[in-house]
């Protein structure tokens, strides 16, 4: 029987290569819903909806060579039937969406809601610490964050994980691969929501607005580096070397350099070395002939 270890790897292989992906919405999709041996997570799994799933061992090589016909134009994504390219199409146009009447959030169908209602009910509950799950195969992975069980080994640098959705990305470090690409411009990624938080450098979307000012942010980190600023007296932010406290970790680090002297900014055309940005950026300027001038 083959090992669980080289049954991840060849997953791992098979999410490269035969995990088609559309760019408008950036998701990937496999054409096997059933199975009972690999729980297999996509990147998309954070969205409201998509939901975790399991692959059978011999589908992994046995559906790669399928004919797909059926094209969506939208995003230019094709499908094996129509009854996938139907489920993908209501992405885009939010078709016959289902709602969640206790958290009202929406899914594509009728099993998707169905699996997610699970979590409401409790059917699915880690006896550890109380969590509810949407699925037996969703919860067998969570009992793995208490039990440390890390059944998907990296076959490059033996590095192990819980999920096999975390080995798939991990293995692209080692790969250089960047399958999620900007439609927009010529950037790639290795993780889908690297690019759906890219993406918003091109629409201005930002979807995270401050309760306090109704200011608002395209990232979360911003929105609460924001809050911690602007909206807070809270200094968590200790300075070992004297009694100065700060708002934000990053200027204690950079009070810091004050006491060690550090210079983390060196110059790429000499062995200089500056503590402040601005520092280098006149040094550029003076004696390299780099940049246009600088802000102090």
């Amino acid at each position: 029987m083959e090992s669980f270890s080289s049954l991840a790897n060849r997953l791992s292989q098979h999410c490269t290569n035969e995990h088609s992906q559309c760019h408008c919405c950036h998701l990937s999709v496999c054409c096997v819903y059933a199975g009972s041996s690999v729980e297999f997570e996509t990147e998309a799994d954070s969205t409201e909806k998509s939901q975790p799933f399991e692959i059978k061992t011999e589908d992994i090589t046995e559906h790669d060579d399928k004919p797909r016909p059926c094209l969506w134009t939208v995003c230019d994504k094709r499908f094996t039937t129509k009854k996938y390219l139907n489920k993908h199409r209501r992405i885009h146009t939010e078709d016959s969406v289902y709602s969640c009447s206790e958290c009202q959030k929406t899914f594509l169908s009728q099993d998707t809601l169905s699996h997610h209602k699970n979590i409401h009910t409790g059917k699915y509950k880690c006896t550890e610490c109380g969590k509810c799950c949407q699925s037996s195969a969703e919860l067998a992975a969570h009992r793995r964050s208490h039990s440390g069980e890390k059944p998907f080994e990296c076959s490059v640098c033996s590095k192990r994980f819980a999920r096999a959705g975390g080995l798939v990305r991990h293995s692209r470090i080692h790969s250089g691969e960047k399958p999620y690409k900007c439609h927009m411009c010529d950037k790639a990624f290795s993780e889908s929501r690297d690019l759906n938080s890219h993406m918003r450098v091109h629409t201005g979307e930002k979807p995270y607005k401050c309760s306090l000012c109704n200011t608002s942010f395209s990232h979360s980190s911003s929105l609460q580096s924001h809050k911690r600023r602007v909206h807070s007296n809270s200094k968590p932010h200790h300075c070992p070397y004297c009694d100065e406290t700060f708002k934000a970790e990053d200027e204690l680090k950079c009070h810091v350099r004050i006491h060690t002297g550090a210079k983390p900014y060196s110059c790429r055309y000499c062995s200089e070395r500056f503590t402040w940005l601005f520092q280098l950026k006149g040094h550029l300027l003076k004696s390299h002939n780099e940049g246009t001038g600088f802000c102090m």
